[in-house]
């Protein structure tokens, strides 16, 4: 089981959006709170980012890739010096300028850009989303993270020379980039997995535990059936669990079947008694109730609401 892609597919709530920033120096753009966890991907050029929380700037070059799980405030420019103008990210994705500003006007270097939105759950965040830190770079070392580089410079070639396909072409690279963001920044914290999910994948039966669960949600799993399945004491186990995870094994396993739930009920149009058999109830009306108490609406309201998303944006 590949517990990286079930959680990534499970934070969806929605297609990502982008749009291309080509811009020259002088340039600096001031942009707002997000909706989505928000990201640029440095096609060509360089820029410098001026991250949430008063951090430092970083200086960003081709192949660069920048992610805010939680859309936090930020500003990209040219340089750090350069006067900021405000702007904020539409739905599309694209970047709404103000009136009379021309990001092409300059006379200074080129940079292309990707910059848009990854739609996640934020009202029930999985303790993978909760652990990232509010701003993430992955630059593009030599050697390191190659899959991910790769994917930003066939997205820059799709995007500066539009060849045809282009356009099929383009959202499926867009959306593999948020899972090999994800893959690079936790292989990234191999070296000191002292918390958060890195700490979990790194504990191996914890992370045997954790393919256990999202294989099969809806199995009547116990810490006892789980510590023996991944060869450990029960109490050792719950420890090691918890520590790693940040919840306790049932509290883990009774929030994943409610986020499990909460895809179905997106991408599949079946029955609800469907769902609540596929997350281990065999009542409709105890799946109907447990759903309601976490997520604040029916699962047949949560489905229409939640029906209707956004486009994705074309270049």
């Amino acid at each position: 089981m590949d517990v990286l892609a079930d959680v990534v597919s499970a934070m969806r709530t929605g297609l990502s959006s982008y749009g291309r920033a080509d811009v020259r120096a002088p340039w600096g753009l001031r942009l707002t709170q997000s909706t989505g966890a928000t990201f640029h991907l440095i096609l060509q050029g360089t820029c410098w980012l001026l991250p949430p929380n008063g951090e430092p700037p970083h200086a960003l070059g081709p192949g660069d890739a920048v992610l805010l799980p939680r859309g936090a405030p930020h500003a990209i420019a040219d340089q750090p010096t350069t006067p900021l103008v405000d702007v904020g990210l539409k739905t599309s994705g694209k970047v709404e300028l103000p009136p009379g500003f021309d990001p092409t006007g300059g006379q200074g270097p080129r940079s292309l850009l990707l910059c848009g939105t990854y739609l996640l759950e934020r009202e029930r965040p999985h303790p993978l989303l909760s652990t990232l830190p509010d701003f993430m770079h992955l630059p593009a070392s030599p050697g390191r993270h190659r899959t991910l580089h790769t994917a930003i410079t066939l997205l820059g070639e799709e995007i500066d020379t539009g060849p045809p396909g282009s356009r099929a072409v383009i959202p499926s690279l867009v959306d593999a980039v948020l899972i090999l963001i994800l893959r690079a920044w936790l292989e990234q914290q191999d070296d000191y997995p002292a918390d958060g999910w890195s700490k979990a994948m790194a504990d191996i039966p914890v992370a045997r535990s954790l393919e256990l669960i999202h294989a099969q949600p809806g199995a009547p799993w116990t810490v006892a059936t789980l510590a023996a399945r991944v060869g450990l004491s029960r109490a050792t186990f719950a420890r090691r669990f918890t520590d790693a995870v940040g919840l306790p094994p049932l509290t883990y396993l009774a929030r994943w079947r409610m986020t499990t739930a909460a895809r179905l009920l997106r991408e599949d149009s079946g029955s609800l008694a469907g769902v609540a058999q596929q997350i281990g109830y065999t009542s409709e009306f105890a799946f109907a109730k447990a759903f309601k108490r976490d997520f604040g609406l029916a699962p047949g309201a949560y489905r229409r609401q939640v029906t209707a998303g956004p486009e994705t944006a074309p270049p």
